[in-house]
């Protein structure tokens, strides 16, 4: 089939940037979405163009690596990675926008290709924590509810892709931060220092220059490993309980 490409140019983060156009045929409806980028920058490179930089890494839906906005949807029409996204989600002569996430704290590095290492800095100031436990104990030796084990195999399961904030009107990251911090919250090996993590990480989520959330869902709709809403509410709590106020 034929796909008409809209995709965004930049150079860098003081770049402007710009959309070009380019026209694909013979497009295969099994193809997924990043071959048929791989396509493109074939026939860029084919005439002599600069091909295309956008991120990818497992190409398995594990990493989340691999996000872009498409037409709108960051990783595109369907609940999943833009590497698990595939071509016959579209149709014959469809137009296609591409763009990178957009947000003050994931600077564009070039064309699709964003720093989202405000991510990591955000757990990182979840800090840690160093116990001399002996020897290692039986896998069952620390009983645990199950719903606790659930909820935080719930929330482990965050790639921290940042679909979420591309998702946000407000360009917040909560969604992400309440899936690091209710995951150890919910689990024996985390209650040390539980009350200061969370504030830490707030803090550093409003240090990075992400939005104030304000439930409006999306980011829960768009995360491709479908983390819940309501852990955005499990930390809210676990901040009350800190004492401390985060603006």
């Amino acid at each position: 089939m034929k796909i008409n490409l809209e995709y965004w140019r930049q150079t860098g983060p003081e770049d402007k940037g710009h959309f070009e156009t380019h026209t694909i045929q013979n497009v295969e409806a099994e193809a997924s979405f990043l071959e048929m980028l791989d396509q493109l920058n074939e026939e860029l490179f084919d005439e002599g163009k600069e091909p295309v930089a956008f991120d990818s890494d497992c190409r398995e839906g594990i990493c989340g690596q691999c996000g872009i906005v498409i037409n709108g949807d960051p990783h595109g029409p369907e609940v999943t990675t833009t590497c698990q996204l595939h071509m016959r989600h579209f149709k014959d002569g469809d137009t296609i926008t591409i763009e990178p996430w957009r947000s003050t704290a994931f600077p564009v590095l070039r064309d699709l290709v964003v720093d989202r290492s405000a991510l990591d800095r955000i757990v990182q100031a979840g800090g840690y924590i160093s116990v001399n436990t002996g020897a290692a104990p039986d896998a069952h030796a620390v009983p645990i509810r199950k719903e606790n084990a659930d909820k935080a195999f719930e929330a482990a399961a965050c790639i921290g892709c940042g679909a979420c904030v591309a998702a946000c009107p407000n360009g917040s990251a909560m969604l992400f931060t309440s899936a690091k911090v209710v995951h150890l919250g919910l689990l024996p090996q985390g209650q040390p220092e539980r009350k200061e993590r969370v504030v830490n990480m707030l803090h550093q989520h409003d240090a990075e220059g992400f939005g104030g959330c304000t439930n409006t869902g999306a980011c829960a709709s768009a995360c491709p490993k479908q983390v819940p809403l309501e852990f955005i509410s499990m930390l809210n709590r676990d901040l009350m309980k800190s004492g401390s106020r985060v603006k």
